[in-house]
């Protein structure tokens, strides 16, 4: 149960109001839900959020985002990456190798994005230049600062969701 009150359409301000249907579709998650007490914030999140990680290719966001949050054992960000990234053909078997930290099964820049992103979310005071010089064989600067910004906001959420106490808003698929 979460442990704020999330904004419903029916109980949110025109401007709640506005964004949920404009940007949202009339659809927004329980994260905007919690969002919605600070407008501006939902706003800017929404913006920063759509950015981030564009000049990925889609699949390799959608692993990143899981590994990260699979480290940190965020259920909600998880499971809410695990339906978008059928969407781009990862499948259980991903899953199950993101989980276990394996990443024999893909190739040599999945690797060293996923090692990276790893290491930057376990303890990212310690990143070399050798752990560097390895992410830049594979990938142009914009492409890196994507990557920092998306291990980031995936660590951001997963310090949001599941501490609110946020809810799926549907059913938990097991991995």
């Amino acid at each position: 149960m979460a442990r704020i009150r999330l904004i419903s359409p029916e109980d949110a301000t025109p401007e709640v109001k506005e964004i949920y249907e404009k940007i949202l579709r009339g659809k927004p998650g329980n994260v905007q839900k919690a969002l919605a007490h600070r407008p501006e914030m939902l706003k800017n999140f929404l913006s920063f959020y759509a950015s981030v990680g564009r000049s990925l290719d889609r699949k390799l966001y959608e692993l990143i985002y899981l590994r990260v949050s699979l480290i940190n054992g965020c259920r909600y960000c998880t499971q809410h990456h695990v339906a978008s990234s059928k969407r781009v053909g990862v499948t259980p078997e991903d899953w199950t190798a993101l989980k276990a930290g394996d990443y024999s099964r893909y190739g040599e820049t999945e690797r060293a994005a996923l090692t990276y992103v790893e290491r930057l979310t376990r303890a990212p005071h310690e990143i070399t230049d050798a752990n560097f010089e390895e992410l830049k064989k594979h990938f142009s600067e914009p492409e890196i600062v994507d990557i920092h910004m998306l291990a980031g906001l995936a660590n951001l959420t997963n310090r949001l969701t599941d501490p609110l106490g946020l809810e799926l808003e549907f059913p938990e698929e097991k991995i």
